[in-house]
């Protein structure tokens, strides 16, 4: 629960940035909850592209440099961040992000948790599990990110209806729908102190 006057957020990234973009329009020119910066692992990540082109600061942090504490929490104080979005990242979130955000770190997950999460649970190896597994439904989760991967609170979940014709390519849009449509506005509720 976060119920702030203001929350200034980072959205870390991996990949070409959908849910990055959608978040940062959805909240643009809110004066409460404001993104502050992007960053990502990777350097040639569109993401990055898609914040500057919206005027948000962004940066870069390789694997190695999440693992160097004062570097990263600096940065993070840097630009007042008092909470973070995981919006398709890829790396394991060090302990100590996690200690000096209780519970101010989220994560979406393209599948329905606690099914279809954990290592290597991620992107088009999701969508692909559940084709093979015969789901008749997926969907997409919000969680709290805690040392265990995919195994924090579930904030929030959206299922979608899955057809036995449907391709993997198929499972993945319907589910990234999901994600256009809700994530902002679960993000928006947690700030609000809606969610818990």
């Amino acid at each position: 629960m976060v119920n702030a006057d203001k929350v200034n957020f980072a959205i870390f990234v991996s990949g070409g940035g959908t849910n990055c973009e959608n978040i940062i329009r959805y909240f643009k020119g809110s004066e409460r909850f404001r993104p502050v910066l992007v960053v990502s692992n990777k350097a040639d990540a569109y993401a990055l592209v898609r914040a500057e082109r919206l005027g948000v600061p962004t940066a870069v942090v390789t694997r190695q440099q999440l693992a160097d504490e004062e570097q990263v929490m600096a940065l993070l104080r840097e630009h007042g961040v008092g909470f973070v979005v995981l919006a398709g990242f890829l790396p394991l979130v060090p302990d100590y992000l996690i200690e000096a955000f209780p519970r101010r770190i989220v994560n979406l997950h393209p599948a329905l948790l606690p099914k279809f999460g954990g290592k290597g649970m991620w992107g088009h190896h999701v969508h692909e599990a559940v084709k093979a597994a015969g789901e008749r439904e997926t969907g997409m989760t919000v969680h709290y990110v805690t040392p265990v991967c995919d195994g924090g609170d579930i904030i929030a979940q959206f299922h979608v209806a899955l057809a036995a014709s449907d391709s993997t390519d198929d499972i993945a849009e319907k589910e990234h729908q999901l994600e256009m449509a809700y994530f902002p506005l679960v993000l928006e509720q947690i700030f609000l102190g809606i969610h818990s």
